[in-house]
């Protein structure tokens, strides 16, 4: 078992409680929060977009039998069975995530799955495993929720051996396309969003992040990820509540915008996607 290494212990800011939270608060049904978070990824991880962008990071790591293979902000769960099917018994798949009920899920969905895989609740920027212990890195969609992504990158060099993969996917929010709807309102919200999150333009970034930390880069890849109208409808409400709490937008064009994308969505006239990049590194031998 791998100790903890001494570290400065500092405060995870993944904010999934956070957003789960502000998701209760305008929920009408009286749900779960956490219940309604898990729905919202799950609907995302259905998205062709999101399909293809996993496909290619896993063929780019290409973890094989007996590896350690490691997932950083692991959520659901579902990346860190996939390792664990391509580790075999002999490697170790294991997922990080800063949320307990979330580490609840995906312990619950790899027992049923019967999968050989462990989960540890940890944060990107203290990851409790010793230097030089993991073959592979994987974390996806995770860097824009981080005020430093820079240490968060250091801690991953610092748990791969050398010669050890990494690949980082996330999304570059400024890219988002949203129509139909008044383009000014549809601005400002998007302008909200970026503010409200702490690295919200981490895609293009992801390359410069590894160079700085050591790695060598191997590959990269991009995919505009289209969303649709039930996977975007938590986001877009998540979203448009940034912006009513900011005061960028009025209600009435909160309800005006969702009134046009109703509309356009009923004749199939409708749009959302947002370019997510991802970047496979190596870190140079010794």
């Amino acid at each position: 078992m791998p100790s903890e290494p001494e570290q400065p212990v500092r405060p995870p800011s993944f904010h999934l409680d956070a957003i789960a939270t502000a998701r209760a608060e305008d929920a009408t049904s009286g749900g779960d929060p956490m219940a309604l978070l898990v729905a919202a990824l799950d609907l995302q991880a259905a998205l062709p977009g999101i399909r293809r962008m996993r496909r290619w990071a896993h063929a780019a790591l290409a973890v094989g039998a007996g590896e350690r293979a490691l997932d950083i902000g692991s959520g659901t769960g579902s990346e860190v069975l996939e390792f664990a099917r391509r580790v075999g018994p002999e490697g170790q798949a294991v997922g990080v995530e800063p949320n307990p009920a979330m580490l609840a899920v995906a312990r619950e969905r790899a027992a049923e799955a019967g999968a050989r895989c462990r989960f540890v609740e940890a944060d990107a920027y203290r990851l409790p495993f010793d230097d030089d212990y993991f073959d592979a890195v994987r974390s996806e969609r995770v860097y824009q929720h981080l005020d430093d992504p820079a240490a968060a990158t250091a801690e991953m060099a610092r748990v791969l051996r050398p010669g050890g993969r990494v690949v980082l996917v996330d999304s570059d929010w400024q890219t988002a396309i949203l129509h139909p709807g008044d383009t000014g309102v549809v601005a400002r919200m998007v302008a909200a969003m970026l503010e409200a999150t702490p690295n919200s333009r981490s895609g293009r970034s992801l390359r410069g992040r590894l160079v700085a930390a050591g790695f060598e880069i191997d590959d990269m890849g991009s995919e505009a990820v289209i969303w649709d109208p039930a996977a975007a409808r938590p986001m877009f409400d998540e979203v448009g509540g940034t912006a009513l709490a900011r005061e960028v937008i009025t209600e009435q064009e909160r309800d005006d915008l969702v009134a046009a994308i109703e509309a356009g969505v009923a004749v199939g006239d409708y749009h959302l996607s947002v370019t997510m990049f991802a970047v496979l590194g190596h870190l140079p031998l010794r």
